[in-house]
């Protein structure tokens, strides 16, 4: 094995670019979370941005609206999941496991006319100056945009559950959402809101898959990024920070043993397919080795609101 072979600059470079959808989609399921409702759709929400947008990106020549098609899907699934446990507030787990399957099949549905087109990709931003620093300029200044507005999204939502009113409602209804409608808060406005921005980053980390990482059109391309994303949230702590770590240590596994293949390693090629799967297991052992309390859940995780009044 020659593990000469293996850039490291460009090794890191690369687990940016995969880690990206996994962080825009665990991103968003934070903050879903965080209003109290849990959405095991996110499989389901990314799988239909990849294929609404790569369609939509076809059919108008335009990444950007593919992008923005992406983010309307998967908003609307959400909404669909939503609207179902919010408001006949039905099973919280069933319901998003169902939205994953719905999800997986539509898609392919949809897809079927557009196996094997290739879209151009996005281009890399050129900064100038900046991009010709050794190692830090390709590293940090030499990625797409997508890449930019996912780092922009952390501290974005950072910011705005520490600091914002409205982000202080949104934890306050997560942790006891009886104590948030006493106050006057519309509870389920609040987590329908929260969904529908969860769905719409969900529907943006799928369509990075097909216009960007790809960039074409598979059935099943997402391939349990959905679920990592889940895992990414607990592993987390429902912190934003640390979500960006998460994604990008499960993006550099994943990175890493395509590298391990092309150098020519020894190991069977399934267990290096299987190593980010493999570690995301061991992560979720670990932590639930803290105890029976989760780490930093929201109390009201999961938990059916029904309004008294």
């Amino acid at each position: 094995m020659d593990l000469s072979s293996i850039s490291p600059t460009l090794l890191i470079a690369s687990l940016m670019v995969a880690a990206t959808p996994i962080l825009l989609a665990a991103l968003g399921e934070m903050v879903v979370e965080k209003s109290g409702v849990l959405n095991l759709g996110v499989e389901g929400m990314m799988i239909m941005g990849a294929a609404c947008g790569f369609i939509a990106a076809i059919e108008t020549e335009s990444l950007w609206l593919g992008f923005g098609a992406a983010m309307v899907a998967g908003a609307v699934m959400a909404l669909l999941f939503g609207f179902l446990t919010q408001v006949l507030l039905s099973n919280q787990v069933a319901t998003g496991l169902a939205l994953t399957l719905f999800g997986l099949g539509l898609s392919s549905l949809l897809g079927q006319g557009y196996v094997g087109i290739k879209v151009d990709s996005l281009q890399r931003i050129d900064l100038g100056p900046l991009s010709d620093i050794p190692f830090f300029g390709r590293v940090l200044f030499g990625h797409d945009p997508m890449v930019y507005v996912s780092l922009a999204l952390v501290g974005g939502i950072w910011a705005f559950l520490r600091y914002s009113r409205a982000g202080l409602i949104l934890r306050a209804v997560g942790e006891s959402h009886d104590a948030a409608h006493a106050l006057g808060y519309n509870v389920r406005r609040v987590r329908l809101l929260a969904i529908a921005f969860g769905g719409a980053c969900a529907g943006l980390g799928g369509a990075y898959l097909s216009l960007v990482r790809v960039p074409q059109w598979t059935d099943g391309m997402t391939a349990g990024a959905g679920w990592i994303a889940l895992a990414i949230v607990v592993f987390a702590s429902w912190r934003a920070e640390r979500v960006l770590i998460g994604a990008y240590l499960f993006g550099g596994i994943a990175v890493l043993q395509l590298n391990l293949q092309t150098a020519g390693a020894t190991v069977p090629v399934e267990v290096l397919s299987a190593a980010p799967y493999l570690t995301t297991i061991l992560v979720l052992v670990l932590i639930s080795r803290r105890g029976r309390k989760g780490g930093d859940a929201p109390a009201d995780l999961a938990k059916p609101f029904h309004a008294s009044a």
